[in-house]
């Protein structure tokens, strides 16, 4: 009897097991890649699939909209999907999105490819960095570089390898329908669950060559969201928010050297352009860019110094305004600072950091009124003859001071000289005048 209930209690536990393994790898992992295709992007799509790997997921599922972005980011994401172990779904949505340029190429290396209606992908055709002019020659070797390495995945996939390299060679682009009618994507779905219905009991030859068959159907969709260090990454990526922080940081240390002791503007400055430069050290930089942001410093330091009238506040604004829309070198404009952004913060800056300038040299310029040096040159009144030690009334106190002893009590003097609590003195030039035809006094 004991030997049956524990029989029945071990096949209940293992039922049970076996529901809970099914129900706990029934999912799918959603990744949302909303951004311009980078460093932060590779890392957290990494994440992402080690995540599902680890949990036994079903499948990956990247929502994608992007314009495009770096190629060493596209080709880190594209080498992560490739040696997945779980099945990789990219799928371009919502309606009205795209999958531009890297964001193609990405696309094409998943296991599935999909989009939503109204969605649309391609011109894939590399672009040097800061949209330069590339010679016949290199413009060859870049483009036939990222047409073998469509190549290299595209067939694999089962998908149409000349009309996708046609993207690269000829900059071509596609909406949704005509994506599929050219066997460029699996699937058009209006949602992510019609997705997953429409993708069940499909067949997939992964990337090693081994057939899989998805059970999508009904699976629950968890979200893998960024870190909050990732998410506050992505947001310094940003060229024009890591321009506005090196901006204003090095605004605020000049604020803080003119002021010594102020301590908020230093840590500010400080804090600032640490973040600028953590961001701008995993984009594409150009050093000459940040020197020319430097020298438009130096531009307004010498304006107020010399007084050119406002044209050294000018080349700085314009050294700081190139320097701004140089700074990142991107293929693409959306990883670039924009030109507004970078008026709207040079223009005001320029002004700013001349007018305190100004400010810090004309008081370094105004004669000391205070301790020794604010008395030296001040005229005061002769109130005891110099014997040869007099008193002299000045500035509401009376000091004892030495000087010409045929000045008379009344007489107003100019201290020449202090040596400790003695004052050195002279007659004033109305003084002297007044003597001019009597002789002093011996």
């Amino acid at each position: 009897m004991r030997a049956t209930i524990r029989s029945i209690i071990v096949f209940l536990l293992l039922i049970s097991s076996a529901v809970f393994c099914t129900t706990a790898s029934a999912e799918v992992v959603r990744l949302t890649v909303d951004d311009t295709i980078q460093p932060i992007s590779a890392e957290y799509i990494d994440r992402g699939i080690q995540f599902a790997e680890a949990h036994n997921a079903d499948a990956v599922l990247i929502e994608l909209r992007t314009p495009g972005g770096l190629e060493t980011s596209m080709r880190d994401i594209v080498q992560h999907i490739l040696a997945s172990k779980v099945p990789i779904i990219v799928y371009v949505a919502p309606s009205g999105a795209r999958a531009a340029s890297a964001g193609f190429f990405i696309l094409e290396s998943a296991d599935i490819a999909a989009m939503a209606p109204g969605t649309n992908t391609g011109a894939a055709h590399p672009v040097m960095m800061g949209g330069a002019k590339m010679d016949d020659v290199m413009k060859e070797k870049v483009t036939n570089d990222a047409a073998a390495f469509m190549r290299s995945f595209v067939s694999k996939r089962g998908r149409n390898v000349p009309v996708a390299e046609s993207t690269v060679r000829e900059s071509k682009s596609f909406t949704d329908q005509e994506a599929l009618k050219d066997n460029l994507i699996d699937v058009v779905a209006s949602s992510d669950q019609d997705l997953l219905q429409k993708l069940n009991g499909r067949e997939i030859t992964r990337f090693d060559g081994s057939k899989l068959v998805l059970h999508t159907a009904g699976n629950s969709i968890q979200p893998f969201d960024m870190t909050l260090k990732e998410e506050i990454l992505s947001f310094l990526m940003d060229p024009n928010m890591s321009f506005v922080l090196l901006a204003v940081g090095l605004l605020a240390l000049y604020v803080e050297f003119n002021h010594p002791g102020a301590i908020v503007p230093g840590v500010v400055g400080f804090f600032f352009v640490i973040l600028a430069i953590f961001a701008l050290n995993i984009l594409p930089v150009r050093y000459t860019a940040l020197a020319l942001i430097l020298v438009a410093f130096v531009f307004f330091a010498l304006e107020a110094k010399f007084a050119s009238h406002g044209i050294l506040t000018i080349a700085g604004i314009v050294s700081l305004t190139i320097g701004a829309l140089l700074l990142v070198d991107s293929p693409i404009p959306q990883l670039r600072v924009h030109v507004w952004t970078a008026l709207a913060v040079s223009i005001p800056l320029g002004a700013i950091t001349s007018f305190l300038m100004s400010i810090a040299l004309r008081a370094r310029r105004n004669k000391v009124t205070t301790g020794e040096e604010g008395l030296l040159g001040q005229t005061g009144v002769v109130q005891q003859p110099f014997t040869p030690e007099g008193k002299v009334f000045i500035r509401g106190e009376i000091w004892n001071a030495v000087g010409d002893p045929r000045l008379k009590i009344g007489d107003h003097v100019r201290i020449t000289a202090i040596d400790g609590l003695k004052l050195t003195v002279e007659p004033v030039t109305a003084n002297r005048a007044a003597h001019a035809t009597e002789p002093l006094r011996p």
